[in-house]
């Protein structure tokens, strides 16, 4: 699934950013890697390019900017801005995302949401872990060059002018998640909320101090191994995330808070509650970590969420304890499989039969229809096995199933399609909406002008803004717009429909995958009663 950073520097020296995106770095140290002759190592595979800079390198249009302005020149000022779009590593072989298209998405999310910005796109291949993730860097100079239009995520008049700053609020990055997550939703990308927190909220320096630690471990196996003595320790966990075990454990056995709290303390974890958000305590620490830090899995309502659900089956299981159901190992892990939630389509379905006659008939060769026929066992194997599996017991009642899936399908589909539309209204709304909000101060000049003179000569001076303010009012008029809405009300409404679009794309997904399996296994099992009375014949040819 896509993710989405953001990292502030106030590094002056603008071209280490272009080092960095073009030249191997150790991961750990920052430092660049050099050859055997001192030479910085290129990346073996990226691409490049800059906006707003004209024909200069980009390092050098920051610093003329800078002068001209007056700006960053304080060694406290954030002199750039570093956002990261790190696609899934599925989307290369399952939705065809290439290095190329995603320099054109990156470049084209920075045009639309930082305009005015000098800037570097850059695309690499993999990420530190070599999950094959491609991912975009986008680095903006801090100091905007050019006046721009009012984006929603801004709330200052500073914000558009040219020679103000930058500034990344949390109001901004909830906007360019959900705009991320509207692209990848665009172009058919594996995308996961990232709106609504995480159950882990692991930090950049959480993941360093991790990684580094690792790597500390498995040099010190190394050792041992070579001294003949067998590893203490294979996995390295850092503080927070053996808190988050420790958390987890006793809060699967408690069914109440005083409980919960009595168990952790028994550990040396002790649990603080201040205006109603969790903290915990650690005994090699004098400062608590808050739930938040640790993900939204620890905070007081999630917490309190599984206690309650805790307390009920604890109480369902003494009213009515049941034996325990057993089920044949292939539908028991099936079962299984179908409790975790996932976001993506599954990739290890049923497949469809091959007609071999129809093959044969097209001229395929001997080899081929061997292939097929070891093939067709196997799915036919898969076909039944899940036939059963689904308690079917004739091919009416998969044709009933098939039906109601495909219904399901499509009103999923629908109701995806209606809150697309809605979206796509309400952002041209709040298109209309920031453009008139833009126009305030002129408007506010021409009321202020004594004569009709100065009017027509204020109006002449002014006439872009009175078209931009007299087009968001014809929209208003022909919308029936008579009051317009709070500009921050407009856009968390705008959220919560990029929100509810996320969940039913993810269900209308799943429903796809769904009725397209158990279209498979209907034409499998039509095909598997055409074939019964040729099986001989097929075994002939075989030989």
């Amino acid at each position: 699934m896509a993710t989405f950073k953001h990292i502030s520097s106030k590094n002056a020296d603008y071209g280490a950013a272009e080092q960095y995106l073009t030249f191997e770095h150790d991961e750990f140290t920052m430092k660049p890697t050099l050859d055997e002759n001192g030479r910085l190592v290129p990346r073996d595979d990226y691409r490049i390019s800059s906006l707003n800079c004209g024909d200069e390198d980009f390092a050098i249009a920051c610093m003329r900017s800078n002068l001209r302005y007056g700006k960053n020149q304080k060694r406290e000022d954030v002199k750039s801005h570093h956002y990261i779009i790190s696609f899934d590593p599925r989307d290369a072989p399952d939705n065809g995302l290439t290095v190329d298209r995603a320099q054109e998405l990156g470049e084209e999310f920075c045009r639309e949401h930082f305009p005015g910005h000098q800037a570097l796109v850059c695309t690499h291949p993999d990420g530190h872990n070599h999950s094959g993730n491609i991912h975009v860097h986008i680095v903006i100079n801090s100091l905007r060059i050019e006046e721009v239009p009012l984006l929603p995520y801004m709330d200052r008049p500073a914000d558009t002018k040219a020679g103000c700053k930058h500034r990344c609020t949390d109001a901004a990055m909830e906007y360019l998640k959900a705009e991320v997550m509207e692209m990848c939703h665009r172009e058919n990308l594996y995308q996961i909320d990232l709106l609504n927190g995480s159950k882990n909220r692991i930090t950049e320096r959480e993941y360093w101090a991790k990684r580094k630690g690792q790597a500390a471990l498995d040099k010190e196996n190394a050792s041992l191994a070579t001294a003949g003595e067998p590893p203490k320790q294979t996995k390295f966990e850092t503080d927070k995330e053996k808190l988050r075990d420790v958390i987890r454990a006793v809060l699967s056995a408690s069914v109440s808070f005083e409980e919960f709290s009595g168990k952790l303390l028994q550990q040396g974890v002790t649990v603080k509650e201040s205006r109603g958000r969790l903290s915990y305590l650690t005994p090699d620490r004098t400062k608590p970590i808050t739930a938040r830090k640790l993900g939204d899995d620890f905070d007081r309502a999630a917490v309190l969420e599984t206690l309650t659900q805790n307390a009920q089956n604890a109480a369902r299981a003494a009213e009515a304890p049941t034996p325990k159901q057993e089920y044949p190992r292939s539908l028991k892990e099936r079962l299984q499989r179908g409790k975790a939630a996932i976001n993506a389509p599954k990739q290890d379905g049923v497949q469809r039969m091959v007609d071999r006659e129809a093959k044969r008939a097209e001229g395929k060769g001997i080899g081929y229809d061997r292939w097929a026929a070891v093939h067709n066992l196997k799915q036919m194997a898969a076909t039944m096995s899940i036939y059963e599996e689904s308690g079917f017991s004739s091919p009416e009642e998969l044709e009933a199933a098939l039906a109601a899936a495909s219904e399901g399908f499509r009103a999923t589909h629908a109701k995806l399609k209606a809150v697309e539309s809605t979206l796509r209204e309400k952002k041209d709304l709040q298109k209309q909406l920031l453009a008139y909000i833009k126009t305030k101060p002129t408007r506010d000049g021409l009321r202020a002008q004594k004569t009709e003179k100065a009017r027509r000569a204020y109006r002449e001076q002014h006439e872009s803004d009175f078209i931009i303010a007299e087009s968001a009012t014809r929209y208003f008029k022909a919308k029936g717009i008579s009051k317009l809405p709070a500009s921050r009300a407009l856009q968390a409404e705008i959220e919560q429909l990029t929100r509810d679009k996320n969940t039913l794309y993810n269900e209308y997904r799943e429903k796809r995958e769904r009725t397209k399996e158990l279209q498979t296994i209907k034409s499998n099992i039509e095909q598997i009663l055409r074939r019964e009375p040729e099986r001989g014949k097929g075994k002939d040819h075989e030989r």
